[in-house]
């Protein structure tokens, strides 16, 4: 089986939390990267929006794009405006042939309030569910048929959050709609990672291997402390640094035959955990586990370089 190993640039430059940014630019970014052994690297703030000014820096670094995040409002908002927003996101990442959009639930999310503790989510009735997973799916489909997949990011603070929230997204929502396995926010949310896998592996088509530090989700007040504030004490961090048991993880993705993009996505303080150190013990640690688990990891960003 083979595999290929990405970074998000969360770990340079937080979107969310500016004082959680290292002032690089996009070059040094993909340079770090690259010298750990990542061939990908999703999309962030300080990426070109065309084709032409992409690749070159892309294929410079020798690094592709493996994805990126897009805001999607479907929980409240119809599908032709979300069509009009992603119609120029699908155009540039065919064009850098990138293997899939992440969609992202935006809307009634608190993720980026830091002002609303984690108690406070928004919580879909069984017949919102349904509705929203069917809107989904609808959105995924005509997503396709433009010629990029999307890939549903379960998260932290957003609709789709506790695991029998995906259980039943899933339950509702089609093949139209595959899902991105996110180890982190499932296990901050209290989930069983591999349980996840285990029922969801026919829709898994993109994973983030981000870990936990679970002596800091412990001791989380969710009826005062937000998503933000559990990012900055640092519930975040890369497989090998936290709490996971990714040998386990990438053994029962393997078992069920996944193959394709694994994704460290560790949103920290860079003065605290430098991106470049950090993206070190995450590849060792994948690559250790991956190979035990059977997996061939691809070198090469740009095989027809």
């Amino acid at each position: 089986m083979k595999a290929k190993l990405g970074m998000s640039p969360i770990a340079w430059w937080n979107d969310d939390l500016v004082e959680l940014s290292d002032d690089v630019s996009l070059e040094e970014c993909l340079r770090q990267s690259r010298s750990a052994g990542f061939i990908g690297m999703e999309q962030g703030r300080r990426f070109p929006s065309t084709p032409d000014e992409m690749l070159p820096i892309l294929r410079k670094a020798d690094v592709t794009l493996c994805g990126g995040w897009f805001s999607g409002t479907l929980v409240d908002e119809e599908l032709a405006a979300n069509k009009d927003r992603i119609q120029p996101m699908i155009d540039l990442f065919k064009a850098v042939g990138a293997p899939c959009i992440v969609y992202g639930e935006v809307g009634r999310s608190i993720q980026g309030d830091r002002a609303k503790p984690l108690a406070t989510k928004a919580v879909l009735s069984d017949d919102e569910m349904k509705a929203y997973a069917g809107k989904l799916t609808a959105f995924g489909e005509w997503c396709a048929e433009q010629g990029m997949p999307l890939s549903y990011h379960h998260h932290m603070a957003a609709v789709v959050q506790f695991e029998h929230e995906i259980d039943a997204f899933m339950k509702h929502s089609g093949e139209g709609i595959p899902l991105l396995l996110d180890a982190g926010h499932l296990a901050f949310a209290g989930g069983d990672v591999l349980r996840a896998i285990d029922n969801h592996h026919k829709r898994i088509n993109h994973v983030h291997v981000k870990d936990i530090r679970q002596t800091v989700i412990d001791g989380l007040d969710w009826s005062k402390q937000s998503f933000l504030d559990a990012v900055a004490l640092g519930a975040f961090t890369v497989p090998g640094d936290g709490s996971l048991d990714f040998g386990a993880i990438v053994q029962r993705l393997a078992d069920h035959g996944y193959e394709g993009w694994f994704v460290v996505e560790a949103e920290q303080d860079p003065r605290k955990n430098p991106p470049l150190k950090m993206a070190e013990v995450g590849h060792a640690e994948l690559t250790r586990v991956m190979q035990a688990s059977g997996y061939t990891l691809e070198t090469q960003a740009f095989p027809d370089a």
